[in-house]
């Protein structure tokens, strides 16, 4: 399978495409800067220069013509709301676009739990930033991809258990990164869990049990 990673330099991009290329698949990491290259390469994906701002559309075609899915893992990761609108908002729809144009079906979204930072007075900024995610969910199930929208908790970086939480409505939790991309890489190869919005936090159960668990029949 050839995957294509947007956010590659990010904490569970990196990770990912780790995890792709150990069990034989093409990872391609999507990068802004060409230093950014030679550690993703150490751990095994192919890399892709592309900025998900300066990028047009019609470029990011032309870049996942031949991939087999996308998974759209960026964030502006607490940059202020423009750099959050422009990557979380506008990158995402470019994204979406560029997909369905090259004809990329499978399309994968790290969103947010909707539970983050409730009742804890967070600042306008992160509240901006939930409801541009909110708005990019909506966007992404509404396209003709076969998508799954990923809900994690707060993110750590405990090493992973390999054990989770996973299901359509859980209670809000923790969960590590390594689990995250851990889960990403089993939805990617279990078409059954396409068009479902699933949230995840740290639990007991094995990933690949939990991915399996949410399978529905197309």
């Amino acid at each position: 399978m050839k995957t294509a990673i947007i956010g590659a330099n990010g904490k569970v991009g990196t990770r990912l495409g780790q995890m792709l290329a150990q069990r034989g698949d093409e990872a391609f990491g999507f990068i802004r800067k060409e230093e950014q290259a030679e550690e993703l390469e150490k751990l095994g994906m192919k890399t892709v220069l592309a900025d998900l701002i300066k990028t047009d559309t019609a470029e990011y075609v032309s870049l996942l013509k031949g991939m087999d899915a996308v998974v759209f893992t960026a964030g502006a990761g607490g940059a202020g709301t423009d750099l959050t609108q422009a990557i979380d908002g506008n990158g995402l729809s470019k994204m979406i676009a560029a997909a369905e144009e090259a004809g990329v079906k499978r399309f994968l979204l790290v969103s947010a739990f909707p539970d983050a930072g409730r009742g804890m007075g967070m600042p306008e900024s992160f509240e901006f930033y939930m409801k541009v995610k909110r708005q990019a969910d909506v966007e992404l199930a509404k396209s003709s991809l076969d998508w799954t929208i990923l809900r994690p908790g707060t993110l750590t970086d405990e090493p992973g258990t390999g054990g989770v939480e996973l299901g359509l409505a859980i209670p809000y939790g923790e969960v590590s990164r390594d689990d995250v991309a851990g889960v990403l890489a089993e939805l990617l190869h279990n078409p059954e869990t396409t068009k479902l919005i699933l949230e995840l936090t740290e639990g007991e159960t094995p990933i690949s049990e939990a991915v399996s668990n949410q399978n529905r029949p197309l």
